[in-house]
């Protein structure tokens, strides 16, 4: 008997290490070769292993956000997984449902004078939050690799991040009450993926974008990366994916700290400022700081896609007394006063 590939080993061992089940759940779907193999090894696990008593209550719900940023080739994208979708279920595929959605995002960029890979990702995950929601749909599975790992944590590395950053792209995320963002082929290699798609001779689509050095994920990809293999290690990416895990244990407990620290420091809100106590702060060491504000941060929904190391340590001067203000990236500002630290929009 042909022993099964690696993929679809890596998202068996990954649904049975947390437990979830393919009985409700939301593929998102770029066209690409990683969403594409994901949502066909999955819906190859899901008919195989699909609980006869619930095929009523079972939904499997593909789902494509056209981001409206590359033209004609966006709206190619979206009819392949039209296609995709049409030539699955005619392929026998029970309970496969399409949502699709257009999102204009370069207007957004612009109307709101923010990054525009920034803007598509948090359009991606506020309409897959809704649509899940919607539907009361518990898990959304993302396509991301041990390529994409190890190219986020090497990004966040050299733009100066904290443990946090380090962690990189968690395997699992909560996304809203009752929602989850979980990523079953973290773990996979890209090469992997393709040898997969090959073996399936399942087409899929290439975008053209990540080919363009313009942008720093894509020279990490196509040079740093390649040359950190080539010339010093050969298993980067898998070191780079083992110091991801190990960061994100220690950041667990780190957070865990934070909390700690907030529920002895927060005061109540001065209208959309969080108010700190400065003193019971400035008791505890400068990293736990760092971490509580990092927390706020995140509860708030501030933007952190710019946030740097130097950021925090900021931050944790103001509550030490180097500083009495702070301008922080996405408009947000924190102030030292006699007993308190305010943080939030600047306007």
């Amino acid at each position: 008997m042909k022993s099964a590939s690696p993929l679809i080993r890596a998202i068996e061992q990954f649904l049975d290490r947390y437990a979830i089940s393919l009985d409700r759940m939301i593929v998102a779907v770029s066209g690409g070769p990683d969403s594409v193999a994901l949502l066909c090894a999955l819906a190859a696990l899901h008919a195989r292993k699909r609980d006869p008593s619930k095929i009523r209550d079972s939904i499997f719900v593909i789902a494509h956000l056209n981001h409206r940023l590359r033209g004609q080739e966006s709206d190619g994208d979206e009819a392949f997984v039209h296609q995709l979708h049409e030539s699955m279920n005619a392929a026998g595929t029970l309970g496969l449902e399409l949502r699709c959605e257009n999102v204009d995002i370069g207007s957004l960029a612009r109307e709101e004078g923010a990054n525009v890979e920034n803007i598509a990702r948090r359009a991606r995950y506020d309409w897959l939050t809704r649509l899940a929601k919607d539907l009361a749909i518990p898990f959304v599975a993302t396509g991301h690799t041990a390529d994409d790992q190890a190219e986020t944590v090497l990004h966040h590395l050299l733009r100066g991040t904290g443990l946090r950053g380090l962690s990189g792209i968690a395997p699992r995320h909560v996304l809203a009450a009752g929602v989850e963002v979980v990523r079953p082929i973290l773990h996979v290699r890209r090469g992997d993926v393709l040898a997969y798609l090959e073996e399936k001779r399942q087409p899929y689509r290439s975008d053209s974008s990540n080919s363009d050095l313009k942008y720093t994920r894509n020279r990490l990809r196509h040079e740093l990366l390649p040359h950190l293999a080539d010339c010093y290690n050969p298993a980067i990416v898998s070191l780079l994916g083992h110091l991801a895990s190990q960061a994100s244990e220690a950041a667990a407990d780190l957070e865990a700290v934070a909390q700690a620290i907030l529920a002895q420091a927060e005061l109540p809100k001065a209208g959309n400022r969080v108010v700190l106590d400065k003193s019971r702060l400035a008791l505890f060491p400068r990293h736990h700081v760092r971490e509580a504000f990092r927390s706020i941060w995140q509860r708030e929904g501030w933007p952190m896609g710019e946030m740097g190391f130097r950021d925090w340590d900021l931050l944790a001067g103001l509550v030490l007394g180097e500083s009495a203000a702070v301008d922080l990236p996405g408009g947000i500002r924190a102030v030292a006063r006699e007993r308190v630290v305010l943080c939030g929009p600047a306007s």
